[in-house]
Parts: structure tokens; C-alpha cells; sequence
């Protein structure tokens, strides 16, 4: 396993280099696709959300590696490679599982414990599949990583813990107010149709507004989410809500309208700017709250200073988010609990990836050790035949089956045995002593792995 990660999050950024540093939905296919054209990199994979920019790729050098997918998040984001180098994190083999791993469990998220990244490592595995840049490496990586996930959520309490990002944002709009209280009655307009949008939309009508507009450039996805809402069952249907579907081009005159808008679309360029701000706040008695979960932002950060308007955008979630983490409070004891217990989950799972991975490494070797011994035993059936040529076919038969039986017997042990071995910290160097021990043909091994890759991207082209 020659796992690379090489990445930038809240963590390690400030928002503003992670602004600059967004990808753009349509940049990650060409990113995938430059990032297997590499020579050090056989597959890749990019995880890309509001908050973290992460490369993943099976590398055969680790220099090498780190040095090419550090220029490629440059040469593909909106920030230059002096910018982006001291804030970018390398984790490598076990370090990077277990850093996966504790993303999708939510560990290193802005709000511990959230399950929206699950979502986002699933479209990141997707994404790969869809460029068929992923193979066995990655889909066993991705995949794990999910269940993890799933597992951290079902056996511990953090999903107390992990409220979304949107909830963590109407909270900060609250100002300490129940959401619920704050948000009743109110008008909301979101803008954008996708996955966190069609998220913030959900959450708004859960507490209870009255009202919601829904603006996206494609307006039939914003219809779509609209009928969702309020068809009969809906979210929305109970409480009477009121929804439309509008155009982006109408969101400056719904802004006068709204007591609330979010925003989270995958735009290159501001959506509200300052002056479109100023003018929805001007002449009302009410403030305008707003809630910018875009990377880059959809609004102006110019409308902090606007009186009569209260934004929250990724930075003042980071702000906020390091504030409560510095902050004891009477549920710190059994959180704590439960986030130990998802890290003592995620290092059992590193393990086991790796014993598996290290397990499976080795199996090209085994392989190509049975077919030498399988061509050696059809040898030594046809030297047979020519030395004794009377031999009727249940005859020949029977010893082909009892010399078969022979080299199997013989082989069992020490294949069983070897695999046990490489699936053990340091157990790589197994399959070169197979090779050595047995003088196996290199290409003959190499020819086994290339079929089980042909054979997983086949696969991966078949999910996706």
C-alpha cells in the first residue's frame, strides 16, 4: 500500500486561503484525470466540501508524490503553490487511512461528530469511479471509510454531537435563542438546489417558517425541491408552508422580501454583493439575517459591516466553532465518552485495513506461485503420456488428480501460512521471499496485478 493524502482544511487554513483554494465541481474530473497522468500516481481520488480540499493517490514515491499533488491542488485551485504550501498536511499509508477514517466519523469536522461528510466521501468515490481513476486502493479505502462512518454513528452517542453545519449556522443567526422560536413565521429564501442547499431548505421548514423561496440556475431543480417540501407526507405540508420557484436573476428582489437567506452553490463569483445587501435592509425594521455556507462565499463579506444585516459565512463558523470547543459544558463528560470511543473504533479499523491491505498484496505472489506449479504438474502429465502411451483415460486420469493432490497439500500450508505473515506490521517483505525462494518470473507476478486492476476499474465502471 502506497497511500499519499495531501490536502488543506479549517484546520490548517485560514478561510480565506481555502476561499481561494475552492475547487470548482466542473476543475475535479481534470484534476483526477492530470493526477493519474502523473508518474508517480497509478490512482486518485478528491475530496472537496466547504471546508477541506484533500488529494488522494496510490503513489509508487513519496517525494515524488508529495511534490506533484501539491502542484496539482495549485495548478487546479484559484491559489498559487508559495500560497498554498504552508498550510497543506501530507499523511501517508497508515496516517492517511486513519485520517480518512476520522473525517467520515466526523472527528475533524467544524462541528464534531456532523454526518453530512459521509455524503461527500460517497460523491468523492463517485466522482473517481465516474473518471475511472479509482481502483482497488481507493474503492477499498473509500468504501471502508463509509462503513466506519456509518459504524461510528450507530455504536457510539456522537450523533448528538454532530448537528449539521447548517443547524450549527441558524444557531449563530439565533444569537442564542431557541432556532425554532427564532425562525417561526419567518420568510426564507435559499438559493441553490443541491445536496446542502436542498439541507438548509429542510432544516428552515423543521423550525418552522412560514415561508420559502428557492432560487437556482437551473429553475426545474428548484421546482423539484419545492414539490418535495410540499407534496402530501413532505416536510413541509403539515405546517402550511408557502414555496415557490424562482430564477437566479430574481434573488435581489426576493432578498427584500426574506427575513432569512442562505446561500451554498458552487459559483466562481459573488451571488449578493454589498449593495445588493444595503439595498434589501434599507427602510426595514427587522434585521436581515444571512448564512453563507459557499466555498468560495456567494456573499460579499462587506455585508458584516452593513447595519440591518447579519451574516454568517465559513469564517465566523470556524470562529464560533473554536469558541465552543475551548468551552466545558455539563455534556462535555459523555461526549468526550463517545468521541474516545469512535477514536478507539477508527485505530481498530486502521488495523484491520492495513492487515487487509497487506494481506491482499501478497496474493499476485501466491497466485503466480500455483500457476507455476499448476504448469509444472500439466508438464510432467504430458511427459507421461509419451513415456507411457497405453494408459486409458480413467488411468490417466487418476494420477493427473493424485499429483494435483500432491502439490496442493504441499502448497496449502505455506500459502495459508505466508498470507497470515504479510497481513502483520512488516510483512511485506514476504512476498519477495516467496518470489526468491521459488525463482518466480517478476513479470509473471506484475501480469497477475495488472489483471486484478483491469478487473476493479471494470468493476468500478460497472457501479458507476
Amino acid at each position: 500500500m502506497t497511500l499519499l493524502v495531501v490536502g488543506l482544511s479549517h484546520r490548517s487554513a485560514p478561510v480565506s486561503v481555502l476561499e481561494r483554494a475552492a475547487l470548482a465541481p466542473e476543475a475535479r474530473g481534470k484534476l483526477l484525470q492530470d493526477a493519474v497522468s502523473a508518474e508517480p500516481v497509478t490512482e486518485s481520488a478528491v475530496l472537496s466540501t466547504c471546508n477541506r480540499i484533500e488529494l488522494y493517490a496510490d503513489v509508487d514515491k513519496f517525494h515524488a508524490g508529495v511534490a506533484e499533488l501539491s502542484s496539482l491542488l495549485a495548478r487546479h485551485s484559484g491559489a498559487g503553490l508559495e500560497e498554498l504550501t504552508p498550510y497543506l498536511y501530507v499523511h501517508y499509508e497508515d496516517r492517511a487511512v486513519h485520517h480518512l477514517f476520522s473525517v467520515a466519523c466526523g472527528l475533524d469536522s467544524m462541528v464534531v461528530g456532523e454526518g453530512q461528510i459521509l455524503g461527500q466521501i460517497k460523491d468523492a468515490l463517485a466522482v473517481a469511479q465516474e473518471q475511472h481513476t479509482a481502483g482497488r486502493l481507493l474503492n477499498d479505502l473509500f468504501q471502508q471509510a463509509l462503513r466506519v462512518g456509518k459504524r461510528a454513528h450507530s455504536e457510539t452517542g456522537i450523533d448528538k454531537a454532530g448537528q449539521s453545519l447548517v443547524t450549527f449556522g441558524l444557531e449563530q443567526l439565533a444569537a442564542g435563542r431557541d432556532v425554532e422560536d427564532w425562525a417561526h413565521g419567518k420568510r426564507a429564501l435559499v438559493i441553490g438546489a443541491g445536496s446542502m442547499s436542498s439541507l438548509a431548505a429542510t432544516t428552515l421548514v423543521r423550525a418552522g417558517i412560514g415561508e420559502l423561496a428557492v432560487a437556482n440556475r437551473t429553475v426545474e431543480r428548484a421546482e423539484r425541491l419545492v414539490q418535495i417540501l410540499t407534496e402530501p407526507g413532505g416536510t413541509g405540508a403539515a405546517t402550511g408552508l408557502r414555496a415557490r420557484a424562482v430564477a437566479m436573476d430574481a434573488v435581489e428582489a426576493e432578498l427584500q422580501l426574506a427575513d432569512v437567506a442562505i446561500s451554498c452553490t458552487g459559483a466562481a463569483g459573488l451571488l449578493l454583493t454589498g449593495e445588493a445587501v444595503a439595498a434589501a435592509v434599507a427602510g426595514r425594521d427587522n434585521t436581515l439575517s444571512l448564512l453563507d455556507l459557499a466555498m468560495p462565499r456567494d456573499i460579499d463579506a462587506a455585508v458584516h459591516r452593513i447595519e440591518g444585516a447579519h451574516l454568517v459565512d465559513i469564517e465566523s463558523l470556524a470562529d464560533a466553532s473554536a469558541t465552543v470547543s475551548d468551552q466545558p459544558t455539563p455534556s462535555a463528560g459523555p461526549m468526550a465518552a463517545d468521541v474516545d470511543k469512535v477514536r478507539g473504533i477508527v485505530s481498530d479499523e486502521v488495523a484491520a485495513f492495513g492487515a487487509a491491505q497487506r494481506a491482499a498484496h501478497i496474493t499476485p505472489t501466491v497466485v503466480a506461485l500455483r500457476t507455476m506449479a499448476a504448469d509444472v504438474v500439466a508438464g510432467e502429465i504430458a511427459r507421461l503420456d509419451g513415456r507411457l502411451p497405453d494408459l486409458d483415460d480413467k488411468q490417466r486420469a487418476e494420477i493427473t488428480q493424485t499429483v494435483r493432490r500432491v502439490v496442493d497439500k504441499l502448497l496449502h500450508a505455506p500459502t495459508v501460512r505466508v498470507k497470515q505473515l504479510a497481513s502483520e506490521p512488516g510483512g511485506a517483505g514476504y512476498a519477495d521471499a516467496l518470489r526468491e525462494l521459488f525463482d518466480l518470473d517478476p513479470q509473471t507476478v506484475a501480469a497477475v496485478s495488472r489483471a486484478d486492476t483491469r478487473a476493479d476499474r471494470h468493476d468500478a465502471r460497472e457501479r458507476a
